[in-house]
């Protein structure tokens, strides 16, 4: 029976999530990564800096919660699966996204930016993450207009030279820092507790999530959906696939994971298509690092609010 409540947006396409198989290779791309500082930790995951020197550039974004990005070389888009294609402007928010995205541009492409937690999308923007979702956007049009002066002196000081890439994400981690506002401190909590539901099995019960919330069930569809960008069961399905897809990545399995694998799963084409579905590979492919990018979006490391 069709759920309205639990609607899954992943679902309004057969082809939605679906990527192109011929990505640019690893050798050819190099991506840092950078701890935020503790005064973003609660918001950021992880800052970034990609680059590549090719013509033609292809990768894919796997089902995330947002980022605030620069872009000093390249000009390109994000394709959705529902026909879609957003731009790369130079400052950038990418929005929650449901599904994996592919990335088509024009090289050279360079991007500097930061991964952002729930909590983080929610205290630097504002905005209702399930009616923003899946778009590419200009910083300004969701941030305001003092993004832009900050992102143009950086990435003219990033073309010149005079500030590294390291530099430039480390600055972007300060404005979040500086930007983010204190959100609902109940609906804080409610993030923490959903976070803490995602990581507790791959197959959360959403029973539980309820039972815990100090909300009507309801009211704990709404936020979910608001601060997450996609109602609870839907969001169990994103998750279930991503961390699927980082246990995978390992060179070996334990046995308790190998089953906890097997019993979140109908059966291994289920698997296959749900990990395509958010990750944007083939299990098989996942630990080939044909895409650098995905090996660090789907790292256990990004997933440390989830406990």
């Amino acid at each position: 029976m069709y759920d309205s409540e639990n609607a899954d947006p992943s679902r309004d396409s057969e082809d939605h999530g679906k990527v192109d198989p011929e990505l640019t290779a690893a050798s050819l791309i190099s991506v840092d990564y950078i701890a935020p500082p503790a005064a973003v930790s609660d918001y950021v995951t992880t800052l970034y800096h990609f680059r590549c020197d090719e013509q033609l550039i292809r990768d894919v974004q796997p089902a995330s919660v947002g980022h605030l990005a620069l872009f000093p070389y390249g000009k390109g888009e994000m394709q959705f699966g529902d026909g879609r294609c957003d731009p790369n402007p130079e400052i950038a928010v990418m929005t929650p996204l449901s599904t994996a995205t592919p990335i088509v541009v024009n090289g050279p492409f360079h991007a500097i930016g930061a991964a952002l937690t729930p909590l983080g999308w929610a205290a630097l923007t504002g905005l209702h993450a399930g009616q923003n979702r899946d778009r590419l956007r200009e910083a300004r049009e969701i941030l305001g207009d003092d993004v832009v002066p900050l992102g143009e002196q950086l990435i003219a000081e990033y073309r010149a030279g005079s500030r590294s890439g390291r530099d430039c994400a480390l600055a972007i981690g300060e404005y979040i820092a500086r930007k983010a506002k204190p959100i609902n401190p109940r609906h804080a909590e409610l993030i923490r507790l959903v976070n803490g539901w995602l990581g507790s099995s791959l197959s959360p019960d959403i029973g539980a999530l309820m039972a815990k919330a100090a909300y009507s069930d309801r009211q704990v569809q709404r936020l979910v959906e608001r601060y997450f960008g996609l109602p609870p069961q839907a969001l169990a399905r994103k998750y279930r696939a991503l961390r699927a897809a980082a246990l995978l990545s390992f060179p070996q399995l334990t046995p308790e994971f190998e089953a906890e694998l097997g019993a979140a799963f109908f059966d291994q084409s289920h698997m296959i298509r749900e990990i395509t579905r958010f990750a944007g590979r083939t299990p098989k492919r996942l630990a080939d690092k044909d895409s650098p990018f995905l090996s660090e979006m789907i790292d256990p490391k990004n997933f440390r609010e989830l406990g």
